[in-house]
């Protein structure tokens, strides 16, 4: 029964929330309709779903940095046991992915310049 009753502390306001923004803000902005309580708690839901706000979701580690984190350690260890030959090497290589596209964006860039 707690339980019911927080969630409704929670979602109540927040729908009223989505509804006022969503109202006041969008409706004289780009036109379109007013949205009702329900409408705005099926938009709050759809985001989090989308946007991976639920704990333990698809998204939850995610974006609280968890994966991200594991990830930066990793290539931190690795990092650090790299001779400064394979760090040079590891650092021409991803020079040589990404530097591709800073090229074609600068080329781009150029070329619509010389028009």
């Amino acid at each position: 029964m707690m339980i019911f009753l927080f969630i409704l502390a929670v979602l109540v306001p927040l729908g009223f929330i989505v509804m006022a923004l969503w109202n006041n803000i969008l409706v004289p902005v780009l036109h379109i309709s007013i949205i009702n309580f329900w409408q705005a708690l099926g938009i709050f839901l759809l985001c989090k779903l989308l946007f991976g706000g639920f704990p333990g979701g698809w998204r939850g580690r995610h974006s609280r940095g968890g994966e991200h984190g594991w990830w930066r350690k990793e290539m931190y260890k690795k990092w650090e046991t790299m001779t400064p030959e394979e760090r040079q090497q590891f650092q021409q290589n991803w020079k040589s992915r990404c530097g591709k596209w800073k090229t074609d964006v600068e080329e781009t860039k150029n070329t619509a310049g010389a028009e």
